[in-house]
């Protein structure tokens, strides 16, 4: 007697052996004549399957040190290139709006800045310029002829497209009707800054800027520098705002006659700087007040970024801090105008016990 499918009794043979007929409950694992299982002990669908340690599936997958994936996919020394690859990732991902900035082509927008970049012979691969100048443009264009610069008359259309990735707020960045293409900043070495104060007898001035991010605020402190007869401005690679159109315009030109250098480390470009006989001193809120502080002579000094001031391996690699003193209710300048704060006092005690 045997049942089909659905439960129900089903008499019929399944099959004939030897002219005999043969029904599904004579049906069996197990060999008649020796009463062994035909596969032995080894019956994939029985004990091996569901049966404690003879479990194939059971033991070797579940228990510790046996998995043979975890073993071989997370031994240490593949855990250690998983964790490299993850900081490279994050470190690229630190690095990625400067990396864009510097993908964007190197523009110099706005008349200021324009006359400036043509007065200090820079190159210039072309000037575009709005159609119908007027007459400060026009004076701009007669020094761009002097010096056979190519331009090239547009729609304004044009230069609000050109600008558009340097503004903010959705707006284009400020061009005032003329923009220089020229092939990029031209950064320097420390060393050079040093040899330009040999060459004008004087001791060296530089700026060293830590975090900075804000173009604007480095226009603004490139301008200042400049003004205060810095011999340079150093600032790092990473993390920090680089040269950029929107820097350039801010500084009004300055940019051009200022001697910028970017460095791997601010730290070791501190060290190089003392090794020179500069002394090193930092703006700090908690520093000592700038009128009470020793700024003449040879001096580099460092302007932490806008929120977090200056870090503290440059901290402890400054040789003293200094600060502006404070009398209204408002306790904090941007870091552009501490910066030029202490500049101009450093040149007023040059001034005084000269």
């Amino acid at each position: 007697m045997a049942y089909n499918k659905r439960g129900s009794r089903d008499e019929s043979p399944v099959r004939f052996k030897d002219g005999q007929p043969v029904f599904r409950e004579e049906r069996s694992y197990y060999n008649k004549k020796n009463n062994d299982r035909p596969y032995g002990d080894k019956k994939p669908y029985g004990k091996n399957r569901f049966d404690g340690d003879d479990k194939p599936y059971g033991k070797k997958r579940f228990e510790g040190e046996e998995k043979p994936y975890k073993k071989n996919r997370f031994e240490e020394g593949e855990r250690a290139e998983r964790e490299n690859f993850r900081r490279k990732g994050r470190e690229q991902e630190a690095d990625a709006p400067n990396a864009r900035e510097d993908e964007l082509p190197y523009l110099v927008m706005g008349r200021n800045a324009v006359r400036e970049a043509i007065k200090s012979g820079r190159s210039i691969d072309r000037i575009l310029v709005s159609k119908d100048p007027d007459g400060s443009l026009r004076e701009i264009l007669s020094f761009a002829r002097d010096r056979n610069l190519r331009i090239d008359e547009v729609g304004r259309e044009k230069l609000d497209s050109l600008c558009m990735p340097f503004g903010h707020g959705g707006k284009t960045g400020n061009h005032q009707g003329i923009v220089a293409q020229v092939p990029g900043v031209e950064y320097c070495d420390i060393s050079d800054m040093l040899n330009d104060a040999r060459a004008k007898g004087e001791k060296p001035f530089i700026i060293l800027l830590d975090g900075i991010e804000d173009p604007h605020n480095l226009g603004s402190i490139i301008r200042s520098a400049v003004c205060a007869g810095a011999h340079g401005v150093i600032f790092p690679k990473r993390r920090a705002v680089s040269v950029t159109a929107a820097a350039s315009k801010a500084s009004a030109g300055a940019v051009e006659h200022c001697r910028v250098a970017r460095v791997a480390n601010l730290s070791g470009a501190i060290s190089r700087l003392k090794d020179e006989g500069l002394w090193i001193a930092g703006a700090d809120m908690q520093g000592t007040p700038m009128g009470n502080a020793k700024l003449e002579g040879a001096i580099g000094l460092v302007i932490g970024s806008e929120g977090e001031g200056i870090s503290r391996l440059v901290r402890e690699s400054c040789d003293f801090m200094v600060s502006v003193p404070m009398y209204g209710d408002f306790d904090s300048l941007n870091a552009s105008v501490a910066a030029a704060v202490l500049m101009f006092e450093k040149r007023r005690q040059d001034a005084v016990r000269r």
